[in-house]
């Protein structure tokens, strides 16, 4: 690493240093060598509170630099500086981009598309509706080119992941704690898929070894939705985190997108709040990708039908009805006109072939991945 970046590297890690007090550190020094290396006289006169510059001053005479770069080395991750050319162009965009930026992912012969990003956040409280929801939506905008971010959390943040790696496509997890950290540990097979087997990045601007708190979070949220050319919010109650990311967005002048739900549901509070204060109202993927004036169409030809094609008229028929929304056995008998015996078959025949899936109550849905 360069001189002047692992300098940089340095204030990333010390807690006191965010985007805009390292902003100024480097307008007034000129330099983050210059700045890590000034007398507390010289701190003084950025007007710095007098505690956070003798915690400084302390923090700089035990850090080791070398130390530090071989735990990234270990740990398989990079750094994007602020000044860097690939850092991302739409994160840069924001009024407090952070400065430095780890990412843990394996190079790919695919490589991410972050100009045509997608956040996609909600609630960690998924009801069935909501994950469905996700994987109609995802799977279409996967298909149709696009990067989906979001933040690893429970429920809705990791059903967007997965989706996205059922459908083969690209997806970035956001983490409100360092990038070797796997939070919540029930993630591992995503973190695992993203960071080690080419189907997208982890990224953070926290530091090696920094365990998730609660405080972190708005922040994380800010950098999801900095990335993103639209924010879509699947499910939440009316204080959830995910309206904290679609504040973000709208801050940033970009398009905030919701879901309607059940009005019995208190995870429809939070979309529905959106929605009377603006939000694009979204009943698929059509609908983001028109909004944001990207191609509809997918990138080899296909669309939801060709991908779901079955191999007799009956099969086509029943996936066709199951399309639109998931039915019961005795809905899709009265809506094909099939006999319940040539229903329950071809069901069985599409279940097996992972076309369709059970989601209870004798009823089925469209498998999305």
């Amino acid at each position: 690493m360069e001189e002047e970046k692992q300098y940089w590297l340095g204030f990333s890690v010390f807690p006191g240093i965010g985007p805009v007090r390292f902003g100024l550190l480097l307008k007034f020094f000129g330099s983050a060598k210059s700045a890590w290396g000034a007398s507390e006289k010289m701190l003084q006169s950025v007007h710095f509170p007098q505690k956070l510059i003798e915690e400084f001053i302390s923090f700089r005479k035990h850090f080791s630099f070398a130390h530090y770069q071989q735990q990234l080395h270990e740990n398989h991750v990079s750094v994007l500086t602020l000044d860097d050319p690939r850092y991302p162009k739409l994160l840069k965009e924001i009024s407090d981009p952070p400065f430095l930026l780890y990412v843990k992912a394996k190079k790919s012969d695919h490589p991410i598309n972050m100009e045509r990003t997608i956040a996609v956040v909600g609630t960690r409280q998924m009801t069935r509706y909501g994950k469905e929801v996700v994987e109609r939506i995802v799977s279409d905008l996967v298909l149709s080119g696009c990067t989906i971010i979001s933040g690893m959390a429970y429920g809705i943040d990791a059903a967007a992941h997965q989706s996205a790696i059922d459908n083969a496509g690209k997806t970035v997890a956001v983490l409100g704690c360092g990038v070797d950290i796997i939070a919540p540990a029930s993630n591992q097979p995503i973190y695992k898929k993203l960071s080690e087997e080419g189907y997208g990045a982890v990224v953070s601007e926290m530091p090696l070894g920094l365990r998730p708190g609660k405080g972190l979070f708005p922040a994380r949220n800010r950098i999801i939705s900095g990335l993103s050319r639209g924010v879509l919010v699947v499910e939440g109650a009316d204080d959830s985190g995910a309206l904290i990311t679609a504040r973000y967005a709208g801050d940033q002048g970009r398009d905030v997108f919701a879901v309607p739900g059940p009005i019995t549901s208190p995870t429809s509070r939070g979309p529905a709040q959106l929605l009377r204060s603006g939000a694009i109202l979204v009943e698929s993927a059509s609908d983001i990708l028109s909004a944001l004036g990207l191609a509809k169409s997918l990138p080899n030809g296909n669309n939801r039908k060709d991908i779901h094609k079955g191999a007799t008229k009956e099969e086509q028929l029943l996936l066709d009805l199951l399309t639109r929304e998931p039915l019961s056995v005795d809905m899709l008998v009265r809506g094909s006109g099939l006999t319940a015996s040539i229903v329950a078959a071809t069901i069985t025949v599409l279940e097996v072939r992972d076309m369709v899936k059970s989601i209870g109550e004798n009823t089925y849905a469209i498998n999305y991945r």
